[in-house]
């Protein structure tokens, strides 16, 4: 039923509004109710959460930010790095600043996003990083060889596979020669969910995307075998390792490491 649904609201043009009334209703949870954060920071207001997590919850939404840094730490250590020693790094799709937050320590941090009111409250509430927009294409506001670390937390999971493809050169454009790129992606765990005719694709090496036209929102949902990542979508980086779910700031997805050639 809720498949059929999505496909009338498509043909009739009206999908994309209709999702972000979806947002909007689940912003008015009480689950969306304002408390202040054990990290001395602002917590974003629940219609920025929502489009982040798919959830009001602000405990989530702090919880899954505390998981996913926890994900890149140990991540980064299996390859003989931490994060306190990087000069800078940049979170892709830094939304309302969920993990972002969690680095309000450090020096050089950098986060980049399509949605513009995100943005803007986290120049407001998080003064320690640098945020600019970005479109649903690239380019980035910054110069190559920027970073040392870039990660996209459940970005790629709401792309086409052509927008894959040019932001993943964007994104080794901005990484300094050796850096780190850190992506989670809807994997096996996933199957269940799929068709027998998206299985096949995916068993075949296909990335699987459905509701494309809708690029750029939680309700494009893209899924990712381990050797679409290995092939053409990794070409220019080494691919180090594909760890199943293992990104547990983001449950399910899993988390890939590579290194810019």
């Amino acid at each position: 039923m809720k498949s059929r649904l999505l496909r009338l609201l498509q043909q009739l043009g009206l999908l994309g509004g209709a999702y972000r009334t979806y947002e909007r209703l689940q912003a008015l949870s009480p689950l969306g109710r304002e408390a202040a954060a054990d990290d001395g920071l602002p917590v974003p207001p629940a219609r920025l959460r929502v489009r982040v997590a798919g959830t009001a919850d602000r405990d989530w939404f702090l919880e899954g930010g505390r998981r996913a840094e926890e994900s890149i730490r140990a991540a980064l250590a299996r390859h003989g790095a931490a994060v306190e020693e990087l000069g800078a790094l940049l979170d892709f799709g830094c939304g309302c600043g969920r993990v972002t937050r969690r680095w309000c320590r450090l020096d050089g941090v950098h986060g980049s996003d399509m949605n513009e009111e995100a943005v803007a409250w986290c120049r407001a509430n998080l003064p320690f990083g640098r945020f600019e927009t970005n479109g649903l294409a690239p380019p980035l506001a910054f110069a190559g060889d920027s970073f040392d670390l870039v990660y996209a937390l459940s970005v790629f999971t709401h792309l086409t596979v052509d927008l894959q493809h040019v932001w993943l050169r964007e994104l080794r454009r901005v990484l300094r020669p050796g850096g780190l790129l850190l992506l989670t992606t809807h994997g096996r765990a996933y199957l269940d969910g799929l068709s027998p005719e998206e299985r096949e694709m995916f068993d075949g090496g296909e990335v699987v995307v459905r509701w494309e036209d809708v690029a750029g929102t939680n309700l494009c949902s893209a899924y990712h075998p381990e050797s679409a990542l290995r092939g053409p979508l990794g070409a220019g980086f080494t691919f180090l390792e594909l760890v199943p779910e293992g990104a547990t700031g983001n449950p399910h997805q899993d988390l890939s490491v590579l290194r810019k050639d």
